[in-house]
């Protein structure tokens, strides 16, 4: 049996790119928000989540501007990690996580929270200027925020996606809340997910290499 369907990359691209400026409604973004909303549409298929997109005042483009200097992309799992992919001219970012690291369980333990939280202590040599993505866990978004409000360098932008059903909404509403002074970028509400924090940074990516939508 036989499937009719679209086989060409390039046409499968440029169809969804098609369907989704038709379906979305892109407005009220800059052109540098634009071109990061189109492929967080294209992350998840849901055009309508533009209605609860957040980017705080120039946060995309101090994010472009770090990447354009080589800054580390900081990731809270390997999802995140795994789904960056960086155009081979133009950017040079080494891609972080920490939760590999044999000092995590500990610092998870004596901080009595999740590893994906404890993790973000070890981001602080890093953390200045850097690109943050967080897909997965809420709770790493909450140590980060109370990280910076500590005195923890500030990254250069803040891409807030975690997922779920507990401290996902609440997480990523104190990141919108804590705008102009962290910059940021964030899906309110439950949805998100390491998809489409990857999906984030690979368009600033795109941007600092000068690379078309």
């Amino acid at each position: 049996m036989r499937h009719g369907y679209l086989k060409d990359p390039d046409r499968i691209y440029r169809a969804s790119r098609d369907a989704i400026l038709r379906e979305t409604d892109l407005d009220r973004f800059t052109a540098d928000e634009r071109a990061v909303a189109v492929r967080l549409v294209h992350a998840c298929g849901m055009p309508d989540i533009t209605r609860d997109l957040r980017f705080s005042p120039a946060a995309v483009s101090r994010g472009v501007a770090a990447l354009r200097r080589g800054a580390p992309i900081l990731c809270d799992c390997r999802m995140v990690a795994s789904g960056v992919s960086l155009p081979p001219d133009g950017v040079h970012s080494p891609v972080v996580c920490r939760l590999g690291d044999p000092r995590v369980p500990e610092l998870a333990r004596a901080g009595a929270t999740t590893r994906s939280a404890a993790q973000v202590a070890l981001w602080r040599p890093q953390q200045g200027d850097a690109v943050v993505a967080i897909g997965n866990a809420p709770t790493a978004l909450f140590r980060l925020l109370e990280e910076i409000e500590a005195g923890a360098p500030m990254p250069a932008i803040v891409l807030g996606f975690p997922v779920g059903f507990v401290g996902a909404a609440e997480s990523k509403a104190a990141l919108s809340g804590s705008c102009p002074r962290v910059p940021s970028a964030t899906l309110l509400g439950r949805r998100g997910g390491s998809a489409m924090a990857a999906a984030a940074v690979n368009a600033l990516a795109r941007l600092a290499a000068d690379l078309p939508e």
